[in-house]
């Protein structure tokens, strides 16, 4: 069994254009000061990291990893969430994830496509300079606005949608593969991936691609009522990385899953701080334990209630309050007897 690394915290709900939040450094330290050993950076945020330098320039990553270790953290993973997000992006959801890509490439959806495609594989190089493993990504969606069958959707619709999201994504998957990096993709709602079973049929799509893992966060499986602890007994082979991110889900007589199109803060579902929500991150942290997942512990700070500054005091303890230092011997090991193979068959009677 391995521990987990921790405490880290995901920079992208975080940054802003005020001091500590407005650079890399200040930000760093910041987190630095509150406890944290690790920071996933959002890779489209030019206040973080240069995305096309750091895919150039293994110097430019060892002199950022330099002064990043001199303040006491260290890089967990990148985050390519936005461009993941338009490598599949349907149509009806042009307009609002236009924002997501760069400038030049807006309101021309091959384009961007194209540009985030070309940004996926910059994150695989850039990781692989910095001595990374993994990067954190969504999938994109093409059959998401189709998830409730209303109208009866077109058969075959649904495999013809995994089967173009594979074709877009397996040329970035080989990149991924080329520079020894795994993309985990957060399985998330308004994702084309966003449960175990929309996990597996585009492994199936991939062909089982030994790169296409998973990012861990059980906030998004308390929102759709799936058993999350189950889940890391099916998956845990493809666990790669981890948010630590509380919710919770309080049904009522007047709405459910779906919570009737109400602001977060009147939602059934929320997200909330670590520790105010209802997700058992004991038992979490112990099945990753006990399956060897050995990488970091990255807190995704959202909450309708608490404000960011508190959430992310109370996060680092949170999380170093459940790693588990693993044990490297049995319980009863003050009882071993000692045995070889003429005293086991003695004792068998045989």
């Amino acid at each position: 069994m391995k521990t987990l690394k921790g405490p880290a915290v995901f920079l992208a709900q975080f940054m802003g254009d005020e001091v500590p939040f407005n650079s890399l450094e200040s930000i760093s330290q910041y987190m630095a000061d509150l406890g944290y050993l690790g920071i996933q950076i959002p890779s489209w945020d030019a206040r973080c990291i240069d995305l096309k330098q750091a895919a150039e320039s293994k110097t430019y990553c060892d002199e950022l990893k330099g002064k990043l270790k001199d303040i006491g953290v260290e890089v967990t993973e990148l985050s390519t969430h936005l461009q993941g997000q338009l490598v599949a992006s349907h149509p009806v959801y042009d307009a609002m994830f236009d924002g997501f890509a760069a400038p030049e490439v807006r309101n021309d959806p091959t384009a961007r496509q194209a540009w985030a495609v070309d940004q996926l594989k910059m994150a695989a190089k850039a990781s692989q300079n910095l001595g990374l493993t993994a990067c954190a990504s969504f999938s994109g969606a093409l059959a998401w606005p189709y998830m409730y069958p209303w109208p009866q959707r077109p058969q075959g619709l649904v495999e013809t949608a995994f089967a173009e999201l594979a074709k877009r994504w397996k040329p970035i998957l080989d990149t991924f593969e080329d520079c020894g990096v795994d993309v985990c993709y957060e399985l998330h709602p308004g994702e084309d991936l966003f449960d175990g079973a929309t996990f597996e049929r585009f492994l199936d799509a991939v062909d089982g691609h030994s790169r296409a893992n998973i990012l861990y966060d059980p906030s998004h499986f308390v929102l759709q009522q799936l058993d999350y602890l189950a889940f890391i007994d099916i998956y845990h082979e493809r666990i790669k990385a981890f948010h630590v991110k509380d919710a919770e889900f309080n049904p009522t007589g007047r709405q459910g899953v779906y919570s009737g199109f109400a602001g977060w803060a009147d939602r059934a579902g929320r997200f909330r701080s670590l520790g105010d929500g209802q997700v058992d991150f004991s038992g979490i942290f112990s099945k990753l334990s006990q399956y060897d997942y050995g990488s970091w512990a990255v807190l995704e700070w959202e909450c309708c209630i608490k404000s960011p500054a508190q959430g992310a005091a109370e996060g680092a303890p949170f999380i170093e309050s459940h790693i588990i230092e693993v044990t490297d011997k049995a319980f009863d090991d003050f009882a071993s007897a000692g045995a070889d193979e003429d005293f086991n068959r003695n004792v068998l009677g045989i």
